[in-house]
This record gives C-alpha cells, sequence and structure tokens, in this order.
C-alpha cells in the first residue's frame, strides 16, 4: 500500500484564489482593501524570505501588504511605538511581527502589545483563550491550515484518535484544542511521553511538530492512518519533516510531504485570516 499524498501546494492555491475572489468583493462594497502590515527586524535570512513570500502573496491576493524594515539594534520601547501606531491605524486590518526578534528585544512585551483583533498570527494570550473557550478569534496559521489538511482526507473528523506530538503554542496547542473542537480523542505527546511510539500506532490522525528529523518511523503509524508533518528541518541532504516520509509512506493511508505539504497552507492561512479581520471590522 502506498499513501495518498495530500497536495499542500494545491490546496493552498485554490485557498488563496477563494480569498483573492473575497477580497474584490469586500472592495466592491466596503470601497478599500485588506491591509496587512509586516515587521522586520533585523536581517536573519530565513526570516527575510518569508516576508518577502508574504508579502508577495498578499498582494497577489490583492491585498495591501505593508513592511516596515528595522535595524538589528532596535530597542522594545520603539517596536512598542510602532504596534501601537498599527493598532490604531483603520488600514491595517491585521499585524505580523516575525519572529525571532532579537535577543536583547522583549518578545512577549511586543505580542502583547498587539490588539488581539490584529493578530492574524493568533498568538495573543486573547486568541489563545478564545480558541480554548471556543469563542470566534484567530487561530495560528499552521494549526488552521493542518485541521484543512486533514478534512480533504476526512470530512468529518469526529470520533478519531488523533496524536499531536509537540507541546509549543504556535503549533502543538492550539493544534489539540483545534482537533478537541472536531470531536477527536486528542493525545498531546512530547519528549517526556512514555513509549511515544505505541502511542503513535493508536492513532488514526498522526500530527509532527517536535522539529527533530525524521524522527517518526514506519514501524510507529497505523496501517491507514492519516499524517500531518509540519517539520521543517534544514539537513545535508535538504529539507526534510520529522517523519520518515520514505518508510510512512508505505504504511499510511494519506501524508503530507515535506516540502510542499503545511508549508503552503501557513501563508494561505495568514491571508484568510486577514481577510476575516477585515470583515470583522466593517
Amino acid at each position: 500500500m502506498t499513501a495518498t499524498i495530500i497536495d499542500g501546494k494545491a490546496i493552498a492555491a485554490d485557498l488563496r484564489a477563494r480569498v483573492a475572489e473575497g477580497v474584490a468583493t469586500f472592495k466592491a462594497e466596503k470601497g478599500r482593501v485588506p491591509g496587512l502590515a509586516v515587521v522586520l527586524v533585523g536581517e536573519d535570512p530565513a526570516s527575510a524570505v518569508y516576508v518577502r513570500s508574504k508579502g508577495r502573496a498578499t498582494r497577489e491576493a490583492g491585498m495591501e501588504s505593508i513592511e516596515h524594515r528595522l535595524p538589528a539594534d532596535t530597542d522594545t520601547a520603539t517596536l512598542l511605538a510602532l504596534v501601537a501606531d498599527l493598532n490604531g491605524d483603520p488600514a491595517i486590518d491585521g499585524i505580523l511581527v516575525q519572529l525571532p526578534l532579537p535577543a536583547h528585544v522583549d518578545t512577549q512585551a511586543v505580542l502583547l502589545a498587539i490588539d488581539p483583533d490584529k493578530d492574524v498570527d493568533g498568538f495573543h494570550p486573547v486568541n489563545a483563550g478564545r480558541l480554548a473557550t471556543g469563542m470566534p478569534g484567530f487561530v495560528p496559521c499552521t494549526p488552521l491550515g493542518c485541521v484543512m489538511l486533514l478534512k480533504t482526507v476526512h470530512p468529518s473528523l469526529s470520533g478519531l484518535d488523533a496524536v499531536v506530538i509537540g507541546r509549543s503554542n504556535i503549533v502543538g496547542k492550539p493544534m489539540a484544542q483545534l482537533l478537541i473542537a472536531e470531536s477527536c480523542t486528542v493525545t498531546v505527546a512530547h519528549s517526556r511521553t512514555r513509549d511515544l511510539p505505541a502511542r503513535v500506532k493508536a492513532a488514526d490522525i498522526v500530527v509532527a511538530a517536535v522539529g527533530i528529523p525524521n524522527m517518526v518511523k514506519r514501524d510507529w503509524i497505523k496501517p491507514g492512518a492519516t499524517v500531518i508533518d509540519v517539520g521543517i528541518n534544514r539537513t545535508d541532504t535538504g529539507l526534510v519533516g520529522d517523519v520518515d516520509f520514505a518508510g510512512a509512506v508505505e504504511v499510511a493511508g494519506a501524508i503530507t510531504p515535506v516540502p510542499g505539504g503545511v508549508g503552503p497552507m501557513t501563508i494561505a492561512c495568514l491571508l484568510a485570516n486577514t481577510l476575516d479581520s477585515a470583515r470583522r471590522r466593517g
């Protein structure tokens, strides 16, 4: 048996096209386009690449992309002042501060300063609380994209057993909350989980978000399970995920590749969140 490959590029392209249609309708009704402000501090190469790709995708969807590129020695107070300006700017519907920030910057203070109703990354504790309690709010883009990918395989996730490997605030915890909301039975596993392979083997859905190359082996996977690989690890042989793809693809029912799986969905969901913010704000 060979798993169905979940084509994140194609699914993301469809979502981006739907967002672009929504932007055109919003513009016709409101006389403006949604605005996404991205703040980049310093010259981290990976962050610069992400910001460029986000800006390009934002413009392709018909939105306004506003980039604030600040020098590496920018202090916390300056960043907080910029965030306050963006919070008060009616043309800005989404604010994204590219992480990581330089070590001397108080990252938590900056993220807490973002208006939760413009927090299209979904990182603010207010939005985390909204997600945990079932209230409407912004959901982090990567786990939101993962759920969309899962639903291309399982239109209803109700009753399925899911294991999330990883407990980060950005992916693992919100992923678990989203799966609970879909009526899955969820186990959150991590580096200290006892007999991790056995727990994974019992799951209908496996979401690997732990940051260890090829950690999840073929014999961990329940035959026919759906595997979502969030990992992006740079190795001597190129980009690989947290799942040993070559082995897992022979056992799983469906699996995301790396690259070309979860990654494209993250930016597409960022655009969807920004359009959603604009609609809420009017």
